[in-house]
């Protein structure tokens, strides 16, 4: 149980720190925001130590958020890799002490070519605070180690400072899902953002007859083309649709001679080829449907199984 409290304890102070920065943002952050957006270049960020690996996780939010940027090492940067610093990028440089003597380098080369600098520091007083043309303080706060000697609640605070701006610049761009998907197209986050369009089937694939086709016509297709289910059409818009339940439904001596139009169910679910797979899933799931036809102005685009949905591993 001690080491519960202990831990419950670390927890409560990084907490604490957080809800100081928060309270702390003024409209420097906004500064900054605008800083950034405007940048014609990407952004490098950078950090020494435990920071660094902050700036490695910042930067790798930022350019899948939609806003480029790369990680620079200070150590390397002053051994050449200064030259991955172009003119039109801008510098978001963390550092907890500000007096980082790796970062000097970068922090006197982005000075003297006017690239723009953005802090990340608790010290104002530091070459970092000094130099940076925009400042973002971190509350003066005890680091959650006993010894407040170990990066941990400084951490904490910069990862999150990170995750605002980057998100903040997200919001600010607009980005869909649309590219989102494109820029995480693997993975969970990949499928979770998968449209219909990417899946469904289209061309002649499509089981679509018109309204006056006789229901013999009707029950070559469906067995036909697979999907257990024909699409009606009446001037190529798809005014209904015929299932394997529909069939039963009718059954019976005269059902061969009936069309398509008098065994069809009208206004049939449909999606758009923006719908993410996902929800269409979920909408054949919950109405416990196998097949659901995309449209476009009424007019069917394409048709998806819950199999293609299952096999692209959306779920």
């Amino acid at each position: 149980m001690d080491e519960v409290r202990f831990a419950v304890s670390i927890l409560q102070q990084e907490a604490h720190a957080l809800t100081l920065l928060a309270r702390g943002l003024t409209t420097t952050f906004c500064e900054i925001v605008d800083r950034l957006y405007n940048v014609k270049g990407r952004i490098a960020v950078t950090g020494m130590g435990k920071s660094g690996h902050v700036a490695r996780k910042v930067a790798a939010t930022l350019a899948s958020t939609g806003s480029p940027a790369y990680f620079i090492h200070p150590g390397e940067a002053s051994h050449g890799d200064l030259g991955m610093l172009a003119s039109d990028d801008a510098v978001l440089a963390f550092s907890n002490s500000g007096n980082t003597a790796e970062l000097s380098d970068i922090i006197l080369y982005a000075a003297r070519r006017d690239i723009p600098l953005i802090g990340v520091t608790r010290n104002a007083d530091s070459l970092l605070g000094k130099n940076a043309a925009h400042l973002l303080l971190l509350p003066l706060v005890p680091e959650a180690d006993p010894l407040d000697c170990a990066p941990t609640t400084s951490t904490t605070l910069q990862m999150a400072l990170g995750d605002a701006l980057a998100l903040t610049l997200m919001r600010r761009r607009g980005c869909s899902p649309e590219e989102f998907h494109r820029w995480h197209p693997g993975g969970s986050l990949g499928r979770k953002l998968m449209t219909v369009r990417e899946i469904m089937h289209t061309g002649e694939e499509l089981p679509l007859l018109p309204a006056s086709s006789l229901m013999p016509e009707v029950l070559m297709l469906m067995t036909g083309k697979g999907f257990g289910v024909a699409g009606i059409l009446e001037k190529k818009r798809l005014v209904g649709i015929i299932t394997d339940g529909d069939l039963r439904r009718h059954m019976g001596p005269s059902l061969m001679d009936k069309k398509a139009k008098q065994v069809m169910h009208p206004d049939p679910i449909v999606v758009s080829e923006d719908t993410l797979a996902v929800t269409a899933l979920r909408i054949m799931q919950e109405n416990k449907i196998t097949s659901l036809f995309v449209t476009g102005e009424g007019k069917p685009v394409g048709i998806l199984n819950v199999h293609d949905c299952l096999r692209a591993g959306v779920e």
